[in-house]
């Protein structure tokens, strides 16, 4: 989505502590080694520790709804709307967040969008407490979704720090790092709990204003905006007309949709399916952050098996792996067996990890294996190159902003099952359904066999 043009030197700033970077050159190897590294992985820290803000100021609500007890008035359904909220808003903004880096610079816009955190953080902080209306609760749910952008943002800046050698594992390591953000805040959570106890929410938000102020300062001093970024002109729209822009997107619903819906959604629906066994959100919340956990630490193994075997096979085999996972979820949930139902939801996490490194590693290898079709048909070998890299960044916009919106799917389908029947049997059926479609899918366009398979997804 965004391409770098080099110039000259590197000028001391005015202040004279740190340069403004007027020349960046990755694909060097000399400049690389003697100047790109140590500032490309400076940038890295910094952009993890922010994302990781941001990631967990999105979750806030997957704790808050566990303090909202019978004195809130709020029944399952509208708790499930609060968690629905931010993962819509997030998937919105994920677009604009991405263009924004090209548009304001990377270290300006890390350091906006970490002070936009605030929006949300210092109203909770003052106004949530027994009394306060639904409506309000409902605007500062969807205002959380600002720290949704901030993944989109944050891999599009850190996309034009690393040669493509190195891309992978640098984007591999900030998006594990900004999925912590999840389990992070729901560790908060159990801590205020066990600590101050449920008649306290404010505090969950409160721990995070000055961690959202250090990542702004943190941003402003050792971040950096490189030279020449600019949005490619027409690219999304061009994206938008391919058909595997879709195709991916469909695939991303259900693993990074997955992973963030599980997420926002598994404290609640424990608490509402085992509630003898949980009568208390302490009781869920020292269980809630497991999955997210996993899942994020696993998601760098999804990229790794995807070099090793193909994308398309391990995505495959992992939508078939979490449609399984699934049906033991819903198996567990009618036997009454904790267990199994623990076990079966952690294997959603894992495998939406999984999932999550794959899908995104099929991105850049369906437009290699177009480049190399094209240049076979006699097509400029550089303009080839050139459109598939504008096609390629464009599509993990709007695959990451599509994806997003899972998390809200995922809510709504537990809230409409609870509320139709009382139970998520109804939500668990449609997951499978979903999952055996993304494999369903992922054959039929990128493993069967014929002459118009796309060779090395």
């Amino acid at each position: 989505m965004s391409t770098l043009a080099p110039a000259p030197t590197l000028t001391p700033t005015a202040a004279g502590r740190r340069q403004a970077i007027t020349d960046w050159r990755p694909e060097d190897p000399d400049f690389w080694r003697k100047t790109g590294a140590p500032i490309a992985r400076r940038n890295l820290y910094v952009s993890i520790f922010a994302e990781h803000v941001g990631f967990s100021v999105w979750s806030l609500w997957s704790v808050m709804v566990l303090f909202l007890g019978p004195q809130y008035g709020i029944d399952p359904a509208g708790k499930f709307l609060l968690t629905a909220v931010p993962a819509a808003l997030g998937a919105v903004l994920r677009l604009p967040y991405t263009l924004a880096v090209a548009r304001f610079g990377g270290r300006n816009w890390t350091i906006v969008s970490a002070l936009l955190l605030l929006v949300p953080a210092v109203p909770m902080a003052l106004v949530i407490e027994p009394g306060v209306s639904y409506p309000t609760l409902m605007v500062l749910a969807c205002l959380t979704g600002v720290g949704g952008g901030n993944f989109a943002s944050s891999m599009a800046n850190i996309n034009l720090f690393y040669p493509d050698r190195l891309k992978g594992r640098a984007l591999g390591l900030n998006a594990g790092g900004g999925n912590l953000g999840v389990p992070a805040v729901q560790l908060v959570g159990l801590a205020v709990l066990a600590t101050a106890g449920a008649a306290y929410p404010r505090l969950v938000p409160a721990v995070y204003l000055p961690l959202i102020v250090l990542a702004a300062l943190a941003a402003a001093r050792w971040l950096d905006n490189l030279p020449g970024a600019r949005n490619e002109p027409g690219a999304l729209r061009e994206a938008a007309r391919e058909p595997h822009t879709w195709v991916m997107s469909l695939l991303y619903v259900g693993t990074f949709g997955s992973f963030i819906g599980f997420g926002f959604a598994f404290g609640q629906v424990l608490q509402l399916q085992f509630h003898e066994e949980f009568p208390t959100p302490v009781d869920a919340a020292w269980l809630t952050f497991l999955g997210p956990l996993v899942g994020s630490l696993i998601r760098p193994l999804g990229g790794q098996l995807a070099d090793r075997l193909g994308g398309a096979r391990v995505t495959f085999w992992n939508f078939v792996a979490m449609a399984a996972g699934a049906g033991l979820v819903l198996y567990a949930a009618r036997e009454r067996s904790l267990p199994l139902y623990l076990a079966g939801f952690l294997s959603l996490f894992v495998f939406s990890g999984i999932g999550n490194g794959s899908t995104y590693k099929m991105i850049p290898a369906i437009f290699r294996a177009r480049t190399a079709a094209e240049v076979d048909r006699g097509v400029d070998p550089a303009a080839a190159a050139r459109r598939g890299r504008r096609l390629s960044g464009a599509l993990i916009g709007i695959a990451g902003a599509v994806g997003a919106s899972g998390g809200v799917l995922v809510n709504v389908a537990f809230r409409q099952s609870f509320l139709t029947s009382g139970n998520a049997d109804a939500a668990y059926l449609a997951f499978i359904g979903w999952y055996a479609l993304c494999f369903v899918v992922t054959w039929a366009v990128y493993l069967r066999p014929g002459p118009r398979r796309l060779a090395g997804v």
